[in-house]
């Protein structure tokens, strides 16, 4: 069976202000292009108000806020009509919780005994006894017993139902629990009826989830009660005044109330308890945002059905698939998608470090992208720069520079606070395991609870993915672990090594056993939000040596990817996955391609930027506030990061730059975080802001810097778009960015895109005709007519022929000589295409003196320029003369 893979993809981000209707109306815009399939954000139904999609509530419902079923329907024919396929990203790995994920509410009315108990990753018998049998709800904002006290919590009656309403939010009532009130009601009303209700709710046995017969028959219990109940009220209308006069006497005595409280399937609790006692596995640190079980055959089931019914049908060619490390087996997970969707492009958001390449035994075509990007963003810097702005860097704010041993702390910060909750769960299984093994029994909890965190912080990969269950463990991962546990003991000598041995042990299934099983299966788990957690949303934000260099699956640490490098990494690619995505730009990306393609210039000119970071430092220095013993704000580590942002993004509004800031010093939690805003700081970030935006030296001196580097920054831009286009993968772009696009993290970079603009420039663009077309393009090069042109004509090969692009297409590198060889990538593709772009051009200042590549003999046409070249030996400089970058064909072929 052929897969459907795509030529390319665009992805949309679906939302209420951009909805089916609108992704409509910008399908002959797409197909224009020069796009094959629309790639979109997740539309099944999310929590009310999503901007994002991944926060879903019912896998079977299209999302009513984008227009539900009928604009679903409108939006595919409408791509089936423009002969645009569609990708959707699809999210297995958790759930939103809410009132109206029905799941979730069935869990929190009815506990262990709930339909949908098994759905969901949580620990019913969690250490704490207070907390077994129970799911904590951390919602209120403060402590139970003031909130209780303040009146914060009522119960409330809606028909014959009860609830309890608390800090905005509703939730159900057990039950069982239920004899409280309508047992009371009875009196009052004197109904015999609803006496023998209040007693049969209060028989209603309490099954654990794995009795499936006795929940089934519950639930049919349950609803019979609740018919009768029904029923009832409407024969007698006084039963409904009765049960309002026993709530309200319920809510006038406090005592009453947590005792009513104390008998649900949930223990209401202050918000900050989350880290510590949550009882159930979490998209990292969001509470909100619930791990599902979806090992499970049941429950993929039930949470795909519409999926993959969408993909037998041919409405979806592809799903990208979200946080499978989040997965308890992503290999299962794979297979099974695979088995039901064979022909069905598929990627996984898989985050590889630097070195790491995806699992050759997972069925799919490729990650989304993330190593792609990073490898084109290492190409764009300079080695030697980079190590010069490492100590421009240091001595400007006097902060450590070396960023493994940032990352190591902040991932050890991360796994004591927001996850903490995870580390006792597993500190909590693996205390068991000692006490079964005599040698092992005198380790206590506190030093497992080190151990186990230190482990994780000195894991150099996201995860491992041992399967006990199959025996299942590679070389690989057991080097990832053996490295991780010396790195740990060596780091903790405190602890007795034996411990991290242990650990080793039993992660590598030297020790077996179901307890063991269940540790590695959940510390596997663990180690991913612990990266990302410490790493991306803390790490890239405290380490600000080139700002551009910290994107998701990157190692700022580095000093940049050689030439060969890339070529290697190419050649990798095409031999393992040559149908996965490749990408510039995300909803997740941390800077949109064009700002990394800006600040990559500084490591090209890093003396130039330290001297201007000194004397603005020096022209700002009245803005930031001081206070007697204390140090000015914003500190030096925040004020160089303002000026890069400044230098990646100008020109940008104060708006835009000071909800970034603010975002930035929260996620770096040195001087403020968000879980404990320090006023004070943040308030003197945003009058520096304003201070310097309104300085017209500053501004002045700002522009002209800009000014100085957007030139070469274009090149980079323009070369990292062209090696997406024609490198191995299917090219993805994001939203907007086929013109400039100086976007900073979400939400900056889901602001609305401006399709009319794109339309015009686009029409403008076929519109021109001549031998100096691409002249012509590049006088208009502030509108990004540039990117825009190149963009459309790869895209329009590609889509002429396919299989120029594809897994029979080889890559191979040319040859480059000369001065300045080390200035060009340059590659063929099959036997039809070449690419050749420059790098480090600020450096280069257009001097390439005598440097060649060798093209294949024949005649090529160059498809960005018009220009007819001979293959042999080819000067760089005659060929990039008119356009910054070359795509060439072969004369004869590609007509």
């Amino acid at each position: 069976m052929m897969l459907r893979i795509p030529c390319s993809t665009y992805r949309l981000q679906l939302h209420k202000e951009f909805t089916f209707d609108d992704a409509a109306g910008i399908a002959e815009y797409l197909r224009t292009l020069g796009v094959s399939h629309v790639y979109t954000s997740p539309y099944l139904q999310a929590a009310p108000g999503s901007m994002h999609g991944y926060d879903v509530v019912d896998h079977q419902r299209v999302n009513e806020e984008l227009g539900g079923a009928e604009a679903h329907e409108r939006f595919c024919k409408k791509l089936g009509e423009t002969d645009l396929g569609q990708v959707l990203d699809i999210v297995p790995n958790h759930m939103s919780l809410g009132k109206e994920n029905r799941y979730w509410w069935d869990v929190l009315e009815n506990g262990t005994s709930s339909r949908y108990a098994s759905f969901f990753d949580i620990d019913w018998q969690p250490q704490e006894e207070r907390l077994r049998d129970k799911v904590l709800v951390p919602i209120l904002g403060d402590q139970y017993g003031r909130v209780l006290q303040s009146g914060g919590i009522k119960v409330v009656r809606r028909g014959v139902k009860f609830q309890v309403e608390c800090s905005g939010q509703t939730l159900p009532v057990s039950p069982p629990s239920l004899p409280v009130i309508l047992a009371r009601a009875a009196e009052y009303a004197k109904s015999d009826t609803l006496s023998f209700l209040a007693a049969s709710f209060g028989r209603l046995p309490a099954p654990e989830y794995v009795d499936r017969r006795t929940i089934l028959a519950r639930h049919r219990d349950k609803v019979v009660l609740f018919t009768l109940l029904e029923r009832l009220c409407a024969e007698e209308p006084g039963i409904f005044e009765a049960m309002d006069q026993a709530v309200s006497e319920l809510n006038d005595n406090l005592d009453a109330v947590d005792d009513f409280l104390n008998q649900q399937s949930y223990r209401l609790a202050y918000w900050k308890t989350a880290d510590q006692q949550l009882s159930y596995r979490r998209f990292f640190d969001v509470n909100t945002l619930i791990g599902l079980r979806v090992e499970r055959e049941y429950v993929f089931e039930e949470t795909h059905a519409l999926i993959l019914d969408w993909l037998k049908r041919g409405v979806l060619d592809g799903v990208r698939v979200d946080h499978p490390d989040g997965l308890r087996d992503p290999l299962e997970y794979f297979k099974r998608l695979r088995e039901r969707a064979p022909d069905a492009w598929v990627i996984g958001e898989k985050i590889l470090e630097p070195g790491e390449f995806l699992r050759a035994e997972w069925p799919i075509q490729g990650t989304s992208g993330y190593d792609f990007l990073n490898v084109a963003a290492g190409l764009l810097v300079a080695p030697e720069g980079m190590m010069e702005l490492q100590s421009i860097y240091g001595e400007f704010t006097g902060q450590p520079t070396d960023f493994h041993a940032i990352a190591h702390e902040k991932k050890i910060n991360v796994s004591q606070e927001a996850l903490g909750s995870d580390v006792n769960r597993l500190t909590s299984i693996f205390v068991e395991i000692c006490e079964a093994n005599r040698d092992r029994r005198d380790y206590t909890r506190a030093e497992v609870r080190r151990a186990i965190r230190e482990v994780a912080a000195c894991f150099s990969i996201y995860r491992t993915y041992v399967v006990p269950e199959r025996e299942e463990i590679t070389d690989e991962d057991r080097e990832y672990i053996t490295q991780a546990a010396e790195c740990a003991k060596e780091k903790r000598q405190d602890i007795d090594g034996g411990l991290f041995d242990f650990l080793r042990d039993v992660l590598t299934m030297q020790v077996k056993g179901k307890l063991e099983s269940e540790f590695l299966l959940r510390f596997q788990q663990f180690t991913g939000p612990v990266m990302a957690k410490g790493v991306e949303d803390t790490a890239f934000y405290c380490f600000n040596r080139l700002t551009g260099m910290n994107e998701v699956g990157s190692d700022p640490g580095r000093d940049g990817v050689s030439v060969e490098e890339f070529h290697s990494y190419c050649g990798k690619m095409h031999e393992t996955h040559p149908s996965t995505m490749t990408t510039l730009s995300t909803h997740d990306t941390k800077r949109s391609e064009d700002v990394r393609a800006r600040l990559a210039v500084l490591s090209e000119i890093p003396g130039r930027f330290g001297s201007a970071v000194q004397r603005w430092s020096r022209m700002n220095n009245a803005f930031r506030a001081r206070k007697p013993d204390s140090d000015p704000m914003p500190d030096r580590n925040t004020e160089y990061l303002y000026y890069q942002t400044l230098i990646g993004a100008w020109p940008l509004p104060m708006e835009r730059v000071k909800a970034y800031m603010l975002k930035a010093v929260r996620e770096a939690k040195q001087q403020t975080s968000w879980v404990a805003n320090n006023k004070e700081f943040e308030d003197a970030l945003n009058l520096f802001i304003e201070f310097t935006y309104n300085y017209a030296p500053f501004l002045r001196e700002l522009q002209q810097f800009v000014d100085r580097i957007i030139e070469a920054g274009r090149v980079n831009s323009l070369a990292q778009t062209l090696l997406k286009y024609t490198a191995p993968g299917m090219p993805d772009l994001y939203q907007g960015t086929e013109l400039w696009d100086l976007s900073l993290v979400d939400p900056d970079n889901r602001r609305p895109v401006d399709y009319r603009l794109r339309q015009r420039l686009l029409g403008e663009l076929k519109q021109m005709s001549g031998d100096d077309i691409a002249i012509k393009v590049m006088t208009r090069t502030d509108e990004g007519l540039p990117k825009l042109w190149t963009i459309h004509k790869a895209l329009e090969l590609r889509r002429e022929r396919p299989e120029w692009f594809g897994a029979d297409a080889d890559y191979i590198p040319l040859m480059v000589d000369g001065a300045k060889y080390d200035h060009v990538i340059a590659y063929l593709r099959g036997e039809d295409v070449i690419t050749v772009v420059p790098r480090l051009t600020m450096k280069l200042a257009g001097v390439w003196k005598d440097t060649l590549v060798t093209l294949p003999e024949g005649r090529w046409r160059n498809r960005l320029t018009g220009a007819m070249i001979e293959g042999g030996e080819v000067g760089i400089k005659g060929l990039l003369k008119d356009f910054p970058v070359a795509l060439l064909v072969r004369e004869g072929v590609g007509e």
